[in-house]
């Protein structure tokens, strides 16, 4: 079964949107787990604009499934994984004044800072995998740089789908997860994923191991509540 990380993003948003301690991090992580949730999934910026660096800290001590923690790079988020020590870190290519996410590595041009980034993660035991786009040269160039896993960038699949051309958008996806597989790197993915076009993605995605899902789940759950929709998508994921 591809297992589910979710996204605890949005929560932290709206939690900062008031400036208390509602919704409560904590408590959601634990309850997200108790509904079957199988990790949580959080991407501090270094705005801190929704998940705050402390975050990072009371979390670890209250995760009990898997801990991923996404972000670029930089000396702050290094420095904060490298305390934390998460089960996975994620190393995506964002500009500091991203709204989210929107491209991935280019794993060609940017091989030796991955490779000295990956290296050290790894010397402490931390998982690690690459934020890409559906490039068979790209996930050839992540298999260069020493990492775990990469991170399909699902965005692309996402749209096609909402347009009515599911088959032309799976297809890159499919090129490179056998890629993938063929050069033994894990496979995860995540971005724009939804309780319409999950099924489809698993059901054509060699060997996936994990998605990430955090704005469509927490849309989602507005209207039919997170318990029930965390078993929705575990539904699909089987």
């Amino acid at each position: 079964m591809t297992k589910l990380s979710v996204n605890i993003n949005k929560l932290a948003t709206l939690r900062n949107s008031r400036g208390g301690n509602m919704p409560n991090l904590i408590t959601s992580a634990k309850d997200i787990e108790s509904f079957g949730g199988q990790g949580i999934t959080i991407h501090p910026r270094p705005d801190e604009r929704h998940i705050k660096y402390q975050d990072a800290r009371e979390l670890k001590d209250v995760v009990s499934t898997e801990f991923n923690i996404e972000g670029n790079p930089i000396p702050k988020f290094v420095d904060l994984v490298l305390e934390v020590k998460p089960t996975q870190v994620t190393l995506v290519p964002d500009a500091e004044d991203a709204i989210t996410s929107n491209a991935g590595w280019d794993t060609i041009k940017h091989k030796d800072f991955l490779v000295e980034v990956i290296d050290t993660f790894k010397k402490n035991g931390i998982r690690t995998s690459i934020f890409v786009d559906p490039n068979v040269e790209m996930v050839k160039g992540a298999a260069e740089t020493g990492t775990d896993r990469i991170e399909l960038y699902t965005e692309s699949y996402a749209l096609n789908f909402a347009n009515g051309e599911k088959e032309k958008g799976i297809k890159p996806f499919v090129e490179a997860a056998k890629m993938a597989n063929k050069l033994n790197l894990g496979i995860n993915a995540g971005h724009d994923l939804n309780l319409q076009n999950i099924k489809f993605f698993k059901e054509n995605i060699p060997d996936l191991l994990e998605v990430s899902i955090g704005h469509a789940l927490i849309c989602e759950s507005i209207y039919l509540g997170l318990d029930n929709v965390v078993n929705m998508y575990l539904h699909r994921l089987k």
